[in-house]
């Protein structure tokens, strides 16, 4: 192989998926067999095999058991809204989005107190062990999950206060920076960074997934005054939706 040369898995591999992407083969139909990949393209076993992992990896393919490996249908991404910091009377985005008469959107939360482990404690500036508020999310569009998110709120800020559950009391769903406010916690500042990798069994569990199928995940910390006030991973399906931000120029 000289320099620059693809492998001939990667080489297979790319023709097939050419042929997915411009409708030769369509969703539902079969992929060609291994023997029939290594007819075709002049390959051994081990190079044909290899390319249709790679095409599961990338989620054109599934495989059904006892039928074969089939090409997978390919809906149109949808559009998850991202903003810039929100100040104070401003819903979450997916809250925004979904009071259209047209939205479809459902959530359903659970909370519970826990002991911060060592990441959400270095996240939140807090002693591993200290006392976290954990609220755990599922998003749904039509019904269809589309989006969860696990949060941890530091019990030093807000417990035995009115907004120590996020979703219950007066000002329960109304968002962080809402909540903060209502006890004196101005929230001024949040970051967000953005990372794909592969879904957890148990995301892609909750998100309709398969085994292997790439997620995007947001980790999320609102600060006030410089102090982490709540923290969040937020995890979408990347091969249904698209992250969208929407920026203040300053």
């Amino acid at each position: 192989m000289t320099f620059g040369e693809q492998p001939a898995y990667l080489r297979v591999a790319g023709d097939l998926r050419k042929k997915i992407t411009d409708g030769s083969l369509p969703p539902h139909t079969r992929l060609p067999s291994q023997a029939r990949i290594r007819e075709e393209y002049g390959v051994s076993d081990t190079v044909a095999l290899e390319a249709r992992k790679v095409l599961m990896a990338e989620g054109l393919v599934e495989g059904r058991s006892g039928s074969g490996t089939y090409v997978r249908e390919r809906p149109d991404p949808r559009r998850v809204a991202r903003t810039g910091f929100r100040g104070p009377g401003t819903s979450t985005p997916f809250r925004q989005e979904q009071a259209a008469e047209s939205a479809r959107g459902t959530w359903e939360s659970r909370s519970e107190q826990t002991d911060a482990t060592d990441e959400v404690a270095e996240r939140l500036a807090i002693r591993p062990g200290d006392r976290v508020m954990c609220t755990r999310y599922v998003f749904r569009d039509a019904g269809e999950a589309m989006m969860i998110s696990t949060s941890w709120e530091p019990l030093a800020v807000t417990g035995r206060t009115p907004v120590m559950l996020p979703e219950e009391g007066p000002l329960g769903g109304c968002g962080v920076v809402d909540r903060m406010a209502a006890i004196d916690v101005i929230v001024d500042n949040v970051a967000e960074e953005v990372g794909a990798r592969p879904g957890l069994a148990e995301e892609l569990l909750a998100l309709g997934g398969v085994p292997g199928h790439v997620v995007l995940s947001l980790q999320r910390t609102y600060y006030a005054s410089g102090r982490p006030v709540e923290t969040a991973d937020i995890v979408v399906p990347a091969d249904r939706y698209r992250i969208a931000y929407h920026l203040p120029v300053r």
